[in-house]
């Protein structure tokens, strides 16, 4: 349907190329037959381009059937019956003073105004079917824009809930095994005594980096009943092994 518009509106506009043409040399000959002066050429001229803006609002302005649309058209064939009438006799009349003779004179202005009659009933006809293809187009349009794809409804989901994870069984342990340890005091006093042998318990104590109290309170009950200052025995393999 697009081509076929475009295809009319080029075809409208080389009719109205041959319209204006007619119109042209009907124009020139009412001119060239009238009085040298402005007056009587403006009069001459006038009932061609009454013509030419009778065709071109019937051409397009779209016709309605109706009393209106009949005096329109009555009007318009009026005013091309007036301006070829006239147009005739005013290009006959041009011909004869520019050397044509005989019958020529008076059939050269048939030419013109049957090229201004044919020209005008077709750009009548192409409005017309321009009118007829661009009005579906027109009426399809706002059905078209009316027309809304339904939209689907958001369906709605329930979240999914993850079971709880069951409760760990407590782990049962065995208590642990209490250990006492041996004072470290203990082993420094025996270290020292052990490193030096007859020596007192002041010494001693001085060597383990304790008091003479703590030295004594580790040393075997012989030695600790002894005076701190006096040597102490070598630890036996007994003392050791305690």
């Amino acid at each position: 349907m697009t081509q076929d518009i475009k295809r009319l509106r080029r075809i409208g506009w080389g009719v109205r190329g041959v319209f204006a043409l007619g119109i042209a040399a009907s124009l020139a000959g009412n001119v060239l037959h009238a009085a040298d002066n402005p007056v009587s050429k403006a009069i001459s001229a006038w009932s061609p381009l009454a013509l030419l803006l009778a065709v071109e609002l019937i051409s397009r302005i779209p016709a309605r059937r109706g009393p209106m649309s009949v005096a329109r058209l009555g009007a318009t064939a009026v005013i091309a019956g007036i301006a070829a009438w006239v147009s005739y006799w005013h290009m006959a009349g041009v011909a004869a003073r520019y050397g044509e003779t005989g019958a020529s004179p008076y059939l050269l202005p048939f030419s013109v105004d049957g090229l201004i009659v044919v020209a005008s009933i077709s750009l009548v006809e192409i409005g017309g079917r321009l009118r007829a293809l661009n009005e579906p187009a027109a009426d399809a349009a706002p059905a078209t824009e009316a027309t809304v794809p339904a939209v689907p409804e958001p369906v709605t989901v329930a979240p999914l809930v993850e079971p709880e994870p069951a409760p760990a069984a407590p782990v049962t342990r065995a208590p642990a095994k209490r250990v006492t340890p041996r004072p470290a005091s203990a082993e420094k006093v025996a270290r020292a005594a052990a490193k030096l042998p007859g020596a007192s318990v002041a010494e001693i104590a001085k060597k383990a980096g304790v008091s003479v109290s703590t030295a004594r309170r580790h040393l075997p009950a012989r030695v600790a009943d002894a005076s701190p200052f006096a040597p102490v025995p070598a630890e036996t393999p007994d003392l050791i092994a305690a």
